[in-house]
């Protein structure tokens, strides 16, 4: 690893130190940087000049495609906006939310303004700092942590540019911001494609763990058993001695959850909605509680036991499910259905059949029927016809189910540990080499 000749302390214990050469200066002396206006949600209209919101920045730059985008009246961009309109080749910074992520802007031949919580950049002074320098400091521990210690706010933390005209940076000559950003343009290149690699990895071993279950799901472990019509379109052929019955006959108990949003407590019985359903499995990692009176009162007749099932019934993750395997009471709000399936019925094994995406599938063409948000409600469910195997090729399908998953679920957080290596290393590269710990410049 190469290193400066010489090397100044900075008086700061995090940035150590820095080469004796480089300057240091605030960030408000030579970088511009503005943050778009408040925009309010009457505004936006179906079509006209977009607008680059948090959740449009990413690593790989703005992203139109897959997430939502919003738009103002090209009207009221000339009568009030125009002045956000991003130019070419601006750093973007992300401000509130998902704070941090920074990316470079690339013009496509139609004007886009900011929103607020978006922040773009560039140098004011050429013969100070070049863009893409800027872009690295903006990425780096460096900055980043600055801008963790600036931020202000209560459940959304963020920081505007007041905060930004604190920061200080140590600034090589712009000879040196050249080799450095053509280093890291380099390596983060080489980093990304290897993270791009891991990531269709990842993609193929979902598909594959999906296409698996929704086989054996409905087709059994015998590729060579005789098959009939189920006579119901989702769920094709299946084995002859199967049944197909409709899920009211399955079932002891089969009911939503709360209807209205509970007045939330401090401390006392958990409160779970459609975000604890989450991959087949219960995920407690956040959730809201209500007192032990409320919970008695709508437990009454219908509390929710350990092995009992909980299915999504509503919006986003909607026909997931997942098997309760806690000993914890808790309530349910309407976003989720309790089901207990009667003896003869394997838990584990509808918990399968209900996060297959065929059955998923199914639920959301039904949600779509009513219009707004996806939902199907319980007299839907009921009539729902399942694919039947007899209990004991129910248990073989889960002990198989259960293994073959697993070994995919290793495989997927393997490469997605791969990932976060890498990350972290692209991350660690940057901070090193914009602070001068790694030197990737000539001295000719």
């Amino acid at each position: 690893m190469n290193k400066y000749q010489s090397y100044k302390s900075t008086g700061v214990e995090w940035i150590g130190e820095v080469p004796s050469h480089w300057e240091n200066r605030k960030f408000k002396w030579d970088v511009f940087y503005q943050e778009g206006p408040g925009l309010r949600t009457f505004q936006f209209t179906e079509s006209g000049i977009r607008v680059i919101c948090v959740s449009n920045i990413t690593e790989n730059g703005i992203d139109f495609e897959t997430t939502h985008t919003r738009h103002i009246s090209k009207e009221e961009y000339e009568e009030k906006y125009k002045h956000f309109t991003v130019d070419d080749k601006d750093i973007l910074l992300s401000s509130s939310g998902s704070i941090g992520k920074v990316c470079k802007y690339y013009y496509d031949g139609e004007p886009v303004i900011l929103n607020t919580s978006t922040i773009r950049i560039h140098s004011k002074n050429r013969n100070i700092y070049i863009d893409d320098f800027i872009k690295y400091v903006l990425i780096s521990n460096y900055v980043q942590i600055q801008l963790r210690f600036l931020m202000t706010g209560g459940i959304v933390s963020n920081f505007g540019p007041s905060h930004l005209d604190q920061i200080f940076n140590y600034i090589p000559p712009i000879k040196e911001q050249l080799q450095i950003v053509q280093f890291l343009d380099d390596k983060t290149e080489l980093i990304d494609k290897l993270i791009s690699i891991k990531e269709r990895k990842i993609t193929l071993l979902n598909e594959q763990r999906t296409s698996l279950i929704n086989d054996v799901v409905t087709k059994g472990l015998n590729p060579n058993v005789k098959m009939k019509i189920s006579g119901v379109e989702w769920i094709g052929d299946i084995p002859e001695h199967w049944e197909v019955k409709k899920f009211t006959y399955i079932t002891d108990v089969i009911n939503c959850g709360y209807t209205s949003t509970p007045e939330y407590v401090d401390e006392g019985v958990m409160f779970l909605s459609s975000q604890n359903v989450k991959k087949g499995k219960l995920d407690l990692w956040k959730y809201n509680y209500i007192s032990r009176e409320l919970h008695e009162e709508l437990t009454k007749n219908r509390k929710v036991k350990k092995g009992d099932l909980l299915v999504v019934r509503v919006g986003v993750g909607i026909g997931n499910s997942c098997v309760v395997e806690i000993d914890d009471e808790f309530s349910i709000y309407v976003s989720l259905t309790h089901v207990s399936l009667k003896d003869g019925y394997l838990n584990y094994y509808f918990n399968y059949l209900f996060n297959s995406t065929k059955f998923i599938d199914e639920c959301i063409l039904l949600s779509k029927q009513g219009g707004g948000v996806g939902n199907f409600n319980v007299k839907d469910f009921e009539r729902f016809k399942f694919p039947i195997p007899n209990y004991n090729e129910q248990v073989q399908i889960v002990v198989y189910l259960d293994s073959k998953t697993k070994e995919i679920d290793d495989l997927v957080q393997l490469e997605q540990k791969k990932i976060d290596l890498l990350k972290e290393y692209r991350q660690s590269l940057i901070s090193e080499v914009v602070t001068g710990k790694i030197k990737v410049t000539t001295d000719e």
